[in-house]
């Protein structure tokens, strides 16, 4: 009989309720009014979770995010692959990549905000910019790193230059493509949060900071919950769909979050 813990989705399950159990535990010795027991936390889901304007802010980030990541792997992949593949393209790219990565892609939210105004378009960009490094830099690797032998057999073959591009390169190189994809919906779902957070018209990070507002204290972890649970099933979607994509690559990856 198997042990519990090689069931999948089950250690998950007891991480969740150990956390909760020591979150409870905690509440209870500290008895602030700012931490609420994490039994009062979860009994607010369903008022929140029915609440037509928060189910309409919820929304309103998951398109934001969709569209913010959508554009970022348009341009990303594509940019990567030819890095990987020609060295000028990859002089001109790669020193600005190495300015912009470090810097918290937050902080860029003022002066977006000063070019784009406050609107979806700034909030996208936002998004967009975190998305985009880490998919360039892993499409980038995994471009440089297909063998020159499958090209020269591509050419030998009749491929012109983007055939071998699109044929051969881009699918030796979508494990780790892949690797950057899930990278990037991780920070996907950070910057839409933190641009929210500084933006305040709608989606979980105006959610979140209403209910902060109101000290509405439940209603602040309960919304840090809903978020979280977002970027679980998000990441477990997207490792139900890399294994259909690439099942024969090594499923065993490290998501590296970057700078946010």
């Amino acid at each position: 009989m198997k042990p519990l813990t090689a069931i999948p989705g089950v250690p998950p399950l007891i991480a969740c309720f150990f956390l909760l159990l020591g979150w409870e535990l905690l509440a209870r010795w500290m008895g602030l009014e700012s931490l609420p027991t994490a039994w009062d936390t979860v009994k607010s889901l369903p008022a929140i979770l029915s609440d037509p304007k928060a189910l309409a802010d919820i929304a309103s980030s998951v398109r934001r995010m969709a569209v913010g990541f959508a554009l970022a792997l348009c341009f990303a992949i594509p940019v990567g692959l030819m890095m990987g593949r020609s060295r000028s393209v990859a002089a001109f790219f790669n020193p600005l990549f190495m300015i912009v990565y470090p810097v918290p892609k937050a902080a860029l939210m003022p002066i977006i905000m000063l070019w784009l105004g406050i609107g979806e378009a700034s909030k996208t960009l936002v998004i967009f910019l975190g998305v985009s490094l880490p998919v360039v830099y892993h499409t980038y690797q995994g471009s440089k790193a297909v063998g020159e032998k499958l090209l020269w057999s591509g050419a030998a073959m009749g491929m012109n230059p983007a055939q071998r591009l699109l044929r051969i390169v881009l699918p030796a190189a979508m494990p780790e493509i892949l690797v950057g994809c899930r990278t990037g919906l991780v920070l996907a779902l950070i910057t839409m949060v933190t641009s929210e957070m500084i933006v305040r018209q709608a989606g979980i990070g105006n959610l979140l900071f209403n209910s902060l507002d109101l000290a509405q204290y439940e209603a602040v972890y309960a919304t840090i919950i809903i978020v979280g649970a977002l970027g679980f099933f998000l990441d477990l979607i997207f490792e139900k769909l890399r294994t259909i994509i690439v099942g024969w690559a090594d499923p065993v990856h490290a998501v590296a979050v970057g700078s946010a």
